[in-house]
C-alpha cells in the first residue's frame, strides 16, 4: 500500500499525477493544436458551453486569471466564430459570453473524449475508489497551495 505521507511515495504520487494530467489532455491538445489554439481556450470553451451568458467577470473568476491573460484567448475564440459577445439590456457594462454553433461542436470535440476516459476510468476502479478519488480532487481544487509547504518545507529536496 502507498503511504503518501512519506516524501517518495508522495512525489510517486505528484509524478502520478502529473502524468495522468498529461495523458488525459493529450488527445484535446492534438486537436487544440490544429487550430493554433491551447488548454486555456478549451477551459473558455468549456465553462461558457455549461454556463450560457457567461459573463466576462464570472468567466475570469472561474478561471482564476487576470483581464489580461484572458483577453487574447478570448479574442481568438471571438475572431474565430467560437464565442459570441453580447451586451443585456438591463446592463451595458456587461459582456455575456455563448458558444457559436461551430463553437459548441468543438467544445464536444474536446470535452466528450475526456468524459468518456474518466467514465470508464471511474468505473474500473470502482465506487468506493471513486468516492475517494472526488474527495481528493475536491480538496486539491479547493485548498490553495501555499508557496512552501509546511509538512516539507523543512527538509531538503529529494
Amino acid at each position: 500500500m502507498i503511504d503518501v505521507t512519506t516524501p517518495p511515495d508522495l512525489m510517486a504520487s505528484i509524478a502520478l499525477f502529473y502524468q495522468a494530467y498529461r495523458t488525459y489532455t493529450s488527445g484535446s491538445d492534438v486537436l487544440l493544436a490544429q487550430r493554433g489554439l491551447g488548454r486555456v481556450h478549451h477551459r473558455v470553451l468549456y465553462y461558457v458551453a455549461r454556463h450560457p451568458e457567461l459573463t466576462v467577470s464570472e468567466l475570469l473568476e472561474r478561471l482564476g486569471v487576470s483581464k489580461q491573460a484572458l483577453h487574447a484567448p478570448l479574442r481568438q475564440l471571438v475572431e474565430l466564430g467560437l464565442v459570441t459577445v453580447s451586451t443585456p439590456a438591463h446592463d451595458r457594462r456587461v459582456r455575456q459570453l455563448t458558444l457559436t454553433e461551430p463553437g459548441r461542436q468543438l467544445e464536444w470535440q474536446l470535452t466528450s473524449p475526456l468524459a468518456e476516459h474518466l467514465s470508464a476510468a471511474l468505473d474500473r476502479a470502482g465506487p468506493q475508489a471513486t468516492a475517494g478519488w472526488l474527495t481528493v480532487m475536491h480538496e486539491i481544487s479547493t485548498q490553495p497551495v501555499a508557496p512552501t509547504g509546511p509538512a516539507l518545507a523543512a527538509q531538503s529536496p529529494p
